[in-house]
C-alpha cells in the first residue's frame, strides 16, 4: 500500500511540475486540439458533401459512393458533387446539400481557374493552390496528419526497439554488451541516406517501406541511455535479492528494473517525435518519401522551391512544420523538468 501511494504521490508531483511550465502545459493542449482536428480531416476539408437531403431521403456521400442516378443525373458513374448540374438539382425543390467547411479533398483539382497555376489565394482556395490546381490548405490538413501518425509510429518502433537492445545489454553486460556494443558501432556506420536511395529506387515507395528503414537505424540513440540505467541498476540489492529468490530475468527486466530507467525514454519521446516528422518532411523533399499523389509537407516544400514566385506555397508549409516542432520541443523540454530528480 505504501508503495502504490508513494507512486502515485511521485506521479503527482511530476504531472504538477509539468503543469507549472505553462509554456509546455499549453503545447501539450494546442498541439492535442490540433491533432485530434486532423483525425477528422475528411469531415474538415473534402470535395464531398457529408450530408445530403434529396427528395425525402437522406445522403451520406463521406461514407458511401452513390451514382449521379440517384441525384438525377444521367451516368451511373460516381457523383461529382462539384458539377453544376448536380449542384443546382441538390440545392432547388426543397433539396439541401452540407459542405465540408473546406469545400476540397487533397486530390481534387479546381478546373474553375482563371489564372495560372499555382494560383494564388481566394475566396474559394483560402491558401491558394499548388502547380497542379489542388488546394493547398487541404492538402497541408492531410499532410499534417499524416506527418504526426508517421512520427508517433516511427517513435513507438524506434522506442520499443530502443528499449529491448538497451535492457539486455544493461543487464547481462559482459559479452552480450560487448558484442551489442561493437555491432551498434558498424551499423551506426551504414550510410543510411544511400540505403533509402538504393531502396527507393528499388521499391515502390510507401509509408511502410519508409517506416521499416528508419526503424533499422532510430533505435540506437535511444538504446543507450536505457543501457546505462540497466548497469545502474542491476547490482542494486533488491536485483539481488530477486536473482536469489529465483526471479525471472524478464521479470526482474520488467518489473523492477524498466520503470527505474523509463525517465530518460519519456523525456526524449516528443524529441524523438519532431526527428521522425522532420525526417519525413526532409525525404519528401528530395523525393524519396512518401509516392507523389500523398499529401505531404515536404512535397508542398519542394513544389514552393520549384515555384518562387507562389510565396503562399513556402510560407504556409514553414508555419505548419515549424509550428509543429516548436510545440514539440516545449512539450519535450516541460516534460525534463518535470522528470528532473532534483525537482521532485
Amino acid at each position: 500500500m505504501k508503495t502504490g501511494k508513494r507512486k502515485n504521490s511521485l506521479a503527482a508531483r511530476r504531472w504538477r511540475n509539468f503543469k507549472n511550465n505553462k509554456r509546455g502545459y499549453y503545447s501539450l493542449i494546442l498541439f492535442s486540439i490540433l491533432f485530434f482536428l486532423s483525425l477528422f480531416a475528411e469531415v474538415l476539408s473534402n470535395d464531398k458533401p457529408f450530408l445530403v437531403y434529396y427528395n425525402g431521403h437522406y445522403y451520406f456521400p463521406l461514407f458511401r459512393e452513390y451514382p449521379e442516378t440517384t441525384f438525377g443525373g444521367d451516368f451511373e458513374t460516381e457523383t461529382d458533387y462539384r458539377d453544376p448540374y448536380i449542384l443546382e438539382k441538390l440545392q432547388t425543390n426543397g433539396n439541401r446539400v452540407w459542405f465540408p467547411p473546406n469545400p476540397h479533398s487533397y486530390n481534387s483539382i479546381n478546373l474553375d481557374l482563371d489564372v495560372p497555376v499555382p494560383s494564388p489565394p481566394t475566396r474559394e482556395n483560402l491558401l491558394g493552390t499548388d502547380d497542379r490546381g489542388r488546394d493547398v490548405l487541404a492538402r497541408l490538413i492531410y499532410g499534417f496528419r499524416l506527418s504526426v501518425l508517421f512520427g508517433f509510429a516511427l517513435t513507438a518502433v524506434g522506442t520499443l526497439l530502443g528499449i529491448v537492445a538497451g535492457a539486455v545489454q544493461g543487464y547481462f553486460g559482459g559479452k552480450v554488451d560487448l558484442f551489442f556494443q561493437r555491432f551498434i558501432e558498424i551499423w551506426s556506420a551504414m550510410p543510411e541516406l544511400y540505403l533509402l536511395i538504393i531502396f527507393a529506387s528499388i521499391f515502390k515507395p510507401s509509408i511502410l517501406l519508409l517506416l521499416i528503414l528508419l526503424s533499422m537505424f532510430g533505435w540506437m540513440g535511444l538504446s543507450d541511455y536505457v543501457r546505462a540505467e540497466f548497469l545502474r541498476g542491476r547490482n542494486m540489492e533488491y536485483v539481488k535479492a530477486a536473482k536469489a529468490l529465483g526471479v525471472s530475468h524478464f521479470t526482474i527486466m520488467y518489473r523492477h528494473l524498466l520503470p527505474n530507467g523509463m525517465t530518460p525514454v519519456i523525456t526524449f519521446l516528443p524529441f524523438r517525435m519532431s526527428g521522425a516528422i522532420l525526417a519525413l518532411t526532409s525525404l519528401d523533399f528530395l523525393g524519396l518519401g512518401v509516392p507523389p499523389s500523398t499529401p505531404s509537407l515536404g512535397e508542398l516544400l519542394a513544389q514552393g522551391k520549384a515555384n518562387i514566385d507562389a510565396w503562399w506555397l513556402s510560407l504556409s508549409t514553414f508555419v505548419v512544420l515549424v509550428g509543429t516542432l516548436v510545440l514539440l520541443i516545449f512539450i519535450g523540454e516541460a516534460l525534463r523538468e518535470a522528470f528532473d530528480p532534483r525537482k521532485q
